[in-house]
């Protein structure tokens, strides 16, 4: 796709469908996600479908105007924010004479743009490949190769579709076998990360909510945030401090968004799954959003894909601290509604991330919430066994310790000390 092409945006209104977001907020997600590909949006239009025809979508009139729109716009591409079939999309290019590229198409084109680490494009490359095997259509008919023989028995050989579509098979396996690498290796860092006591707190949210921008703010980072859908895929992790925690680890993961095409959940389950593993996650959500309720129910619906929240009660096994963004987009009587509504729950709080406005009362919320399982335990630890002292100091607050020795054990002098812990790792001590 041609960077700076002018495209028609259109959104079919679809009479027999539901969705969360109106038609209005669709169609201008969908010019968003043509911007974040540099495309220029030439023109952006609501198309009603009263019954979707099958091998166009659009009736015959509508795609007359369409062409007709295209024309007089000078647009190059048309993005349907919808899916075509394959021989809707081939008819609707023949009868345009211009690319036509469909919801999925366009998601799956930014995804191979900002996919950054090799994990990444492992991922994006086999989704694109997932979805591109459906797309080929028998149009290599003249490139059929003949077996030898007579009669029947001979028959035509493999024709170049059949050809294209082994090709696709054989690499998307070995993109699924790398990819299965990558999932093991990320369960050994997991596993690996569960030994050590740090807790892990996961940023989710919708795309553009603002995740990278909080969690640059929180770690002093330079990820990618901008005002851009999917400006960052690739997790990134970091260490940071907490009140009453010494060390956490934050994650910022892949945003979420309506109709995600299955071939991204599926090549992305790897790297989503890293918020199954997190102690608790942050919802950020982008209050200045007039469709932040209805982007809230995808956010809830991806996690209850991961296994993560309930999808009929909601229930979640992991604690989620909602956290309402873009404070500095609202007005006065907006902003005062919220911080009151917020002020009444432990699940909430709101700031600004780009300003820093909250972030302090987040952190601290944070670190209560972390803390707020710990307990006090006494141990009595040899005064010999360094490892051990050192791992209780390194790894919970320690309230009092009698370093000196005065207690008498059976194998010499010991030391009684009193520390905080919660309770993985009271079990990761217990274990040592």
């Amino acid at each position: 796709m041609t960077r700076g092409a002018r495209a028609l945006v259109l959104c079919p209104d679809i009479r027999a469908n539901r969705h969360d977001l109106d038609a209005q907020e669709r169609l201008e997600e969908a010019c968003g996600l043509a911007l974040a590909i540099g495309v220029t949006v030439a023109d952006a239009q609501i198309i009603p479908v009263r019954d979707v025809r099958p091998n166009t979508l659009f009736g015959a009139g509508q795609v007359e105007r369409i062409a007709t729109d295209c024309e007089l716009h000078e647009a190059e591409l048309v993005v349907v924010d919808g899916a075509l079939s394959p021989i809707q999309q081939r008819n609707l290019e023949e009868k345009l004479k211009r690319k036509v590229i469909d919801r999925t198409g366009l998601i799956l084109e930014i995804f191979g743009e900002r996919a950054a680490t090799a994990e990444g494009r492992l991922q994006v490359e086999l989704a694109h490949l997932d979805y591109q095997q459906s797309r080929l259509v028998r149009s290599w008919t003249h490139l059929e190769r003949q077996r030898g023989g007579f009669g029947f028995l001979g028959g035509p050989g493999e024709t170049q579709i059949e050809a294209d579509r082994r090709m696709i098979r054989q690499r998307m396996g070995r993109l699924r076998r790398e990819l299965e690498q990558v999932r093991k290796t990320r369960g050994l860092h997991r596993e690996r990360r569960e030994r050590a006591p740090w807790p892990v707190i996961a940023l989710v949210g919708y795309t553009n909510a603002g995740k990278s921008t909080l969690f640059n703010r929180i770690t002093g980072s330079d990820v990618m945030a901008e005002d851009l859908l999917f400006a960052t895929l690739d997790p990134t992790m970091r260490a940071i401090a907490l009140p009453g925690v010494e060390k956490a680890i934050l994650s910022d993961t892949v945003g979420f968004i309506s109709d995600l095409p299955t071939q991204l959940v599926a090549a992305f389950r790897a790297t989503l799954e890293e918020v199954t593993a997190a102690d608790i996650i942050l919802h950020v959500r982008d209050m200045a959003n007039p469709a932040h309720s209805a982007q809230k129910k995808q956010v809830m619906a991806v996690l209850a894909d991961l296994g993560v929240v309930d999808g009929e009660s909601g229930a979640s096994n992991i604690p989620i601290m909602e956290v309402w963004n873009k404070l500095d987009l609202l007005d006065d009587e907006r902003r005062d509604e919220l911080q009151a509504v917020a002020a009444g729950r432990e699940d909430a709080v709101i700031i600004s991330a780009l300003s820093g406005q909250g972030v302090d009362l987040l952190l601290e919320q944070l670190g209560a919430v972390l803390t707020s399982k710990a307990c006090e335990r006494s141990f009595t630890v040899p005064a010999s066994d360094g490892r051990r002292i050192a791992w209780l100091y390194a790894h919970g607050e320690v309230l009092s310790d009698d370093d000196a020795g005065a207690i008498e054990g059976e194998g010499g002098p010991m030391r009684e000390i009193t520390v905080r812990l919660n309770p993985k790792e009271l079990g990761q001590f217990e274990s040592l």
